[in-house]
Formats: structure tokens, C-alpha cells, sequence
């Protein structure tokens, strides 16, 4: 049972309402009553508040020929949003995502030269104002940030991303100076877990690793006992760092034979003649072309990636591996290859039971984890809302 005061009680009885409806959408008010373990009344008191808020809608639902009135439907109003930030070596990605798990839309910006953290503060800025039109309307959580890179989570300060060059950078409080907007700021592997967690391959499981290839490096997250793994500050996932190899490729770190070193999309582009794939592009090319080439370097790559996550599991005793980024790509290709490769590194009671599979979120993955990493402190505090709205920022 809740303890503290009405307040607190109040506000936890809302954030657990507003968490199921996030997590499992609309529900009707009986079964959040069954759920929550809460009368009627009480679930009545609450959803108004939830709607006096603005933050959910009630319609009835569909006659199916039931007798008496049915419970009336409830869901995420579509206005409540986020913006979600991923700055990469070739592009900024800015997405606007609804609470209720829709992905508006996303802007990828393209650029030729990797920008400091603080041009792409200032692009992002850019980019939202030309928004604004679109943003007017709606309640704007907030903005979420996935880095790729170690991130001091506490305020956001890019410790090291060192494929951007970016260290020590502050980045949320710039950002949130510039647009009005809270700012939250976190590893983008660590947010893609949690987003293949909550929605994806790993929903109904405790224990997941998700593992991201990007232009920008691989990183990893780790959710065991259905919590992220993050660490004394945060730093916890740098599965592309670990030595898989004697090779003396470096990686962005400058440490030899890593996963990182040895698997890399530029060699894919590279071997595919694709020096800059649209979305999706990638894999598309990379499944029809199987020449001795292309299956050299493929094979090449999910060994050492076998190697690398072998030992993900002997440390980690995941029930499902989710591979995102080019790495689903190479898993698609040739996935009994992976498989080998792992058995040959893990431990046999470790593996029983392992599924290895391509994140269900896809594309979107990281435009809903970053969106996820703003959503926190309304979904936290749902009283919260009522304040949700940009405060001035500094001119641009």
C-alpha cells in the first residue's frame, strides 16, 4: 500500500495510471482498476485529473453487443510529446514523438563536417524554431539527447565521444538555455535498451543487452532484473571497446583489436560502393549482394561480433540479445554464422534459452529512446504538466 502524504499518494496513484497507459496503451477504466488495485471512484477522481491535465482523453468504447454500460476508454491524448536529439558523425536527427508511442516525424540534417557540441546546440535550436508552427499546441515534455558517447548523466556533460571529438562538452544546459526547454542527456545504446525494453524485443523479458552499430562506433545497454545497468556514473555498456582480436586496428579510443576496430559500417559501405546509404539503404543493398566480396567481410565481422558477445552473455546471462544499426543488417545476412560464433565463446547453461534477433523498433529505436529519456520526470510526476510549457530562450 502507498505511504506519505494525500500529495504523494495522489501523485503516485496518477504516475501509475499514466505509466500503464505509456507502456500498454488505452485501457478501459476497469481493467486500470483491476491493474492498479483501486476503486472505481477512486480510478474516476484520477483519470480527471489526468484529463483536467491534458494529458489523456476518455471516449466510449465500441458497442459489441454487451449488456449493461461499458467502462469508458482511456488513452494518451496525441499532443503530449517529446523531441528526441541524436547527433552522429554524418547527421542530427531531431524527432518529435508522442507520448502514446507515435513517431510524428523526423529531420535528419545532413552535414560534411562533424560539428562541436556547441554548433549542434545551436543547429539544433535552429531547427526547432523553424518548428515552431508545428510545436504551437501541443505540451512538450521535453527534449531528450542520445549521445554516442559517455555521458555524466547527472547533468548531461559529454564526457567522451570521441568519434564526434567531443569531451568534456556540456551539452544539456546550452541546449536548454537555447530552446526553453528541459534537456536530458544519456548514452544512446543505454537509451535504445530501455526502449527495446519497454516496447520492443525485450517486452517480456527481464534480462536483455542491446547492442547498437552506427556510423559512430558500437555500443551496448544492458537491462538485467528489468533495470538499466549504468554504473558508478553512467558509463556502464562499452561492449564495442572490449579486445576481440590480436589485430592492431584501433578503435575511436585508440585501444587495438576491439569490436569496435573490427567491425565498422564504413568497411559495409565500402564493399557494397554505398558511401553514404539513405535509411534502410544499407541493409536493403547488403542482403541482395552475395558476392565473395560482400560474404568475406560479412563473415569476417559476425565472428568477432560472436566473440564480443559470447562474453556478453557469460557476464550477463541475457534472455534476449537485441542488434540494432548495421548490425542487425549483418545478423540478417547470415545468422547461423553469428551463431557459431558465440557458441564458440559462450558458456553452454549461459546460451540455453538465449534469443539473438534485430530490434523491433527499428529505425525509430532511438528517436523513442531519447523521447523515453524526456517522458521521465512527467511520467515520474504527471502534476508536473501543468508547468510543461517552453520558458524563454535565448535569441538563436
Amino acid at each position: 500500500m502507498t505511504s506519505g502524504t494525500t500529495e504523494d499518494v495522489r501523485r503516485t496513484n496518477l504516475a501509475s495510471i499514466l505509466g500503464i497507459l505509456y507502456r500498454g496503451g488505452p485501457s478501459s477504466r476497469t481493467l486500470l482498476s483491476r491493474r492498479t488495485g483501486r476503486n472505481r471512484s477512486t480510478i474516476a477522481s484520477l483519470v480527471s485529473d489526468l484529463v483536467a491535465l491534458g494529458l489523456v482523453a476518455e471516449h466510449e468504447p465500441e458497442s459489441l453487443g454487451q449488456v449493461g454500460r461499458p467502462s469508458p476508454v482511456v488513452a494518451i491524448r496525441p499532443e503530449v510529446t517529446a523531441i528526441a536529439v541524436n547527433p552522429e558523425i554524418d547527421m542530427l536527427a531531431i524527432g518529435l514523438v508522442g507520448l502514446d508511442g507515435t513517431v510524428r516525424r523526423v529531420i535528419r540534417h545532413e552535414y560534411d563536417r562533424i560539428p562541436s557540441a556547441a554548433e549542434a546546440v545551436e543547429l539544433t535550436a535552429s531547427i526547432l524554431a523553424g518548428m515552431q508552427d508545428e510545436l504551437d499546441g501541443l505540451l512538450v515534455a521535453g527534449i531528450g539527447v542520445a549521445v554516442p558517447g559517455q555521458v555524466r548523466t547527472g547533468d548531461g556533460l559529454v564526457r567522451n565521444a570521441p568519434h564526434l571529438d567531443w569531451h568534456d562538452a556540456p551539452f544539456a544546459e546550452p541546449l536548454a538555455a537555447a530552446t526553453g526547454y528541459p534537456v536530458l542527456v544519456a548514452n544512446d545504446a543505454a537509451l535504445g535498451a530501455l526502449a527495446e525494453h519497454e516496447f520492443g524485443a525485450g517486452r517480456d523479458h527481464e534480462n536483455l543487452i542491446y547492442v547498437n552499430g552506427g556510423a559512430s562506433g558500437i555500443g551496448a545497454g544492458v537491462i538485467t532484473g528489468r533495470a538499466l545497468l549504468g554504473g558508478a556514473s553512467g558509463y556502464a555498456g562499452e561492449l564495442g571497446h572490449v579486445r576481440v582480436s590480436g589485430s592492431t586496428a584501433i578503435d575511436s579510443a585508440g585501444i587495438p583489436g576491439t569490436l569496435e576496430a573490427e567491425v565498422t559500417r564504413s568497411e559495409l559501405q565500402r564493399v557494397l560502393g554505398l558511401p553514404r546509404p539513405e535509411p534502410g539503404q544499407l541493409e536493403a543493398v547488403l542482403l541482395a549482394d552475395r558476392s565473395s566480396a560482400v560474404a568475406e567481410v560479412v563473415v569476417r565481422q559476425l565472428t568477432h561480433l560472436g566473440t564480443a558477445l559470447g562474453a556478453a552473455i557469460n557476464l550477463f546471462n541475457p534472455e534476449v540479445i537485441a542488434l540494432g544499426g548495421f548490425l542487425a543488417a549483418l545478423h540478417s545476412y547470415h545468422p547461423q554464422a553469428l551463431w557459431d560464433s558465440i557458441a564458440a565463446s559462450a558458456l553452454a547453461p549461459s546460451l540455453e534459452g538465449v534469443q539473438i534477433t534485430a530490434a523491433a523498433l527499428g529505425s525509430d529505436l532511438l528517436m523513442v529512446g531519447a523521447a523515453g529519456l524526456a517522458f521521465g520526470p512527467l511520467l515520474t510526476d504527471p502534476s508536473s504538466a501543468a508547468s510543461q510549457q517552453p520558458a524563454s530562450a535565448e535569441p538563436v
